[in-house]
């Protein structure tokens, strides 16, 4: 049987539900993928040209700095990598997790909660940033997707 992590970001807690219920739908790691700089309210505010959020979101060379890491990444065979849609994609800290290990022979599986806006190119981005990794096309879910909906989901990349 293949190990699994799902490490996930979440600046509200929507994603963070969404990541837990699918760890224990599937038995896997949780590994929370905590900014070094945590992001209050006025950052996240994306009507605001200036807010941090936004100016990460505009530069695309944009790495916010991660405060924790993971150990041994190389002993799952699948990261499930979780995240909230930002401009129509990943938030610039998952490309600072993208970049951050060597991902060989691994399976990454992203996936992404939003109040509407689809995953865009986020798959894409992400094996463009991901060393040696194979990453599959992501899936969005709603804040109560269930853990039976998230194990039937993640079965074809776990077994």
């Amino acid at each position: 049987m293949s190990k699994a992590l799902v490490a996930y970001f979440s600046a509200s807690g929507v994603t963070a539900k969404v990541a837990g219920n699918l760890a224990n739908a599937i038995g896997a790691d949780l590994y929370e993928i905590r900014p070094e700089q945590a992001y209050t309210s006025a950052d996240l505010n994306w009507m605001d040209k200036k807010s941090r959020s936004s100016v990460e979101m505009s530069d695309r060379s944009a790495r916010p700095a991660i405060g924790n890491k993971v150990e041994n990444i190389e002993q799952y065979s699948t990261v499930f990598v979780g995240f909230p849609i930002w401009w129509y994609r990943e938030p610039s800290i998952i490309d600072t997790f993208m970049e951050a290990y060597s991902f060989d022979g691994i399976t990454v599986v992203p996936f992404a909660t939003s109040g509407g806006s689809g995953m865009g190119d986020s798959s894409k981005n992400m094996q463009e940033l991901a060393n040696g990794a194979k990453v599959v096309e992501g899936r969005k879910f709603a804040r109560s997707a269930s853990e039976e909906e998230l194990g039937a989901w993640a079965e074809e990349w776990i077994s």
